[in-house]
C-alpha cells in the first residue's frame, strides 16, 4: 500500500497520497478530447488551434506524471510536472478563445462594432495570456523546494489574477460586441446562419470554466498546504480537471471552422448584390 514520504527531512512535496485511478481516468478523457480537437484542427487547417491542442497535451502530461506519482510522493520530478503543466495548460486553451472572437468578427463584418479594434484585440489579450502563463510557469518553478515555496505560490497567484483580469474584459469586449450585434444588425443571424452565435456561447461557456478554475486555483495557493484544497484531492478534479475536460469538448464540439473572413464593406456588397438578383 502507498504511503506518503518525506522529500527532505520532514518537508512534504504532497499533502495526500494521490489517486492512480481517478488520474488514470483523466488522462483518457483529456486524451479523447485533444484527439478530437486535432483531428477537426487538421481536417479544417485551423492552424490557430494548435495552441489548444499543445494545452490539451499538457494536461494529458500533467495527468500522467499525477498517476505515477502514487509510488512516489518522494520523488521531485512528478510533482514539479504535474503541478507545472495541469497549472499552465488553461492559458493555452484561454489564447485560441481569444483568437476566436476576432475570427467570428472579421466572419461576418462587424469589426465596427467591436469595442476593441480587432486588429488590437488578439493581440492585447493574447499578450495579456502570455504574461499569465510565464508568470505563472516562473512561480511554479520557484516552487521546487520548501525553502522557495511561499515565493513560488505569490508568484503562482499573481499570474492567476492576470489570467482572471484578462478573461473578465475579454468577456465584457465579447458581451459588448454581441449586444451590439443583436440590435444594430439584427439580420446577422439571417445572412450569415445561427452557427456565429453557437460560437459567441461556447466562447462564453469556455470562458466561464476557466475562470471558475482561476478562482479556485487562487483560492487554493492562498489558503496554502494547510489549507483545505490543497489537503483533499477532490476539489483538484472537480474545480480544475472536470471544468478543463468540459471546456475541451465544447471547443471541439463547437469547433471554429469556416470562419472565413469578411469585411463590414464586402458584408454590404454581398446584401446589395443578393438584392439585385431578386429584383
Amino acid at each position: 500500500m502507498a504511503e506518503l514520504k518525506p522529500y527532505r527531512g520532514d518537508y512534504y512535496l504532497w499533502q495526500y497520497v494521490p489517486s492512480t485511478p481517478a488520474a488514470g481516468l483523466f488522462v483518457a478523457l483529456f486524451s479523447l478530447g485533444t484527439l478530437l480537437v486535432t483531428w477537426r484542427t487538421v481536417k479544417h487547417r485551423a492552424w490557430f488551434c494548435l495552441v489548444f491542442v499543445i494545452g490539451g497535451l499538457l494536461e494529458i502530461i500533467g495527468y500522467i506524471a499525477r498517476a505515477l506519482a502514487r509510488d512516489q510522493t518522494d520523488r521531485l520530478m512528478p510533482f514539479v510536472i504535474q503541478s507545472t503543466f495541469i497549472l499552465v495548460a488553461p492559458a493555452l486553451f484561454a489564447a485560441s478563445v481569444y483568437m476566436t472572437l476576432g475570427r467570428i468578427i472579421r466572419s461576418i463584418g462587424a469589426e465596427d462594432l467591436s469595442l476593441v479594434p480587432v486588429r488590437w484585440l488578439t493581440v492585447i489579450f493574447v499578450c495579456g495570456d502570455i504574461a499569465s502563463f510565464v508568470t505563472q510557469a516562473s512561480g511554479a518553478g520557484v516552487m521546487v523546494t520548501g525553502d522557495t515555496m511561499t515565493t513560488g505560490e505569490n508568484i503562482i497567484v499573481g499570474g492567476l489574477f492576470i489570467q482572471i483580469i484578462v478573461f473578465g474584459l475579454f468577456v465584457v469586449t465579447s458581451a459588448i460586441f454581441h449586444h451590439r450585434v443583436r440590435r444594430l444588425r439584427p439580420g446577422t443571424s439571417l445572412e450569415y446562419g445561427n452557427r456565429w452565435q453557437s460560437l459567441m456561447t461556447m466562447l462564453y461557456v469556455v470562458s466561464g470554466c476557466i475562470m471558475v478554475r482561476s478562482v479556485f486555483r487562487v483560492i487554493e495557493y492562498i489558503l496554502g498546504n494547510d489549507g483545505y484544497p490543497l489537503r483533499h484531492e477532490w476539489t483538484l478534479y472537480v474545480f480544475d480537471a472536470v471544468l478543463m475536460f468540459v471546456s475541451v469538448v465544447l471547443f471541439g464540439w463547437r469547433f471554429p471552422h469556416h470562419l472565413k473572413v469578411k469585411t463590414h464593406l464586402n458584408a454590404s456588397t454581398d446584401r446589395e448584390l443578393g438584392q439585385m438578383q431578386h429584383s
